[in-house]
């Protein structure tokens, strides 16, 4: 796939609803190579941190806000995500950071219901013109712990949050008033489709009490004119290159090759 463009209609559901899904964002070739990758690349499991959940049951993520010459920088950079996201977010957007989550079989926690710019707003972000792109790396199901989201929600703007365990979560009170008039979605993806969504949408995960994992890459952008006005632990402003969709396959087997050796 190498001149992917949102349709009017996927931009208009991503503006109504928060949040638009994509089969096969990645094709075939793309998505086997970073499951290989992904599965393979040690340093995921080494440098993740531990996230508990109102349970205490632990979810691992490894998030980086530098890019280097992998196949998960190939993808924040390659033009069919940023292209997408500068359509989504109305003009230059620039990397936020990306994370791999891993949610292991039996064992992968919840996560609580939260908005992402319930985090970022502390980091000086002044709007929420920021998005993320959730490509699933294994099949993302209900067994084992999909995404949930409140279509709508993102319209509420940014409400209330507060901590428990080691995660963010909205305001409980103003969450179940939403459930009771919004839709509830199950983020079910098949390997290499995506998930793009707004700041502001409301979403949550059950815990993984299947025998299957959930490994999802995100990728997170934030809008050039929303530069942070304080230093926070993700970066401010710096243009991004983009790179053509090819890199994704060329760097994946050089990738790929290095791991298997």
């Amino acid at each position: 796939m190498t001149s992917f463009k949102l349709t009017d209609d996927q931009r208009s559901r991503y503006e109504r609803d928060g949040f638009v899904i994509v089969p096969n964002f990645l094709d075939e070739e793309e998505t086997a190579l970073l499951l290989e990758i992904a599965k393979a690349d040690r340093r995921l499991m080494e440098e993740a941190s531990d996230r508990k959940d109102a349970e205490g049951n632990i979810s691992k993520l490894t998030l980086r806000n530098n890019l280097s010459e992998d196949i998960y920088s190939a993808i924040v950079r390659s033009e069919r995500l940023v292209n997408s996201m500068e359509r989504l977010l109305g003009g230059e957007v620039y990397h936020y950071h990306h994370k791999m989550m891993l949610k292991e079989p039996k064992i992968g926690g919840a996560w609580e219901w939260h908005q992402d710019y319930g985090y970022w707003y502390d980091n000086g972000c002044l709007f929420p013109l920021m998005a993320s792109c959730m490509i699933a790396v294994d099949r993302a199901s209900r067994e084992n712990g999909c995404l949930q989201v409140l279509a709508g929600s993102h319209a509420m703007g940014r409400i209330e949050h507060g901590t428990t365990g080691d995660q963010t979560w909205a305001d409980l009170e103003r969450v179940e008033k939403a459930k009771q008039r919004l839709q509830l979605v199950y983020a079910e993806l098949d390997p290499g489709s995506a998930l793009f969504f707004h700041c502001n949408l409301l979403h949550r995960s059950d815990m993984n009490r299947s025998k299957n994992p959930r490994w999802t890459l995100i990728c997170c952008y934030n809008a050039a004119r929303n530069d942070p006005y304080k230093q926070h632990n993700h970066p401010c402003y710096s243009f991004l290159e983009k790179w053509p969709d090819s890199r994704i396959k060329e760097i994946g087997h050089r990738q790929a090759a290095a791991l298997r050796d």
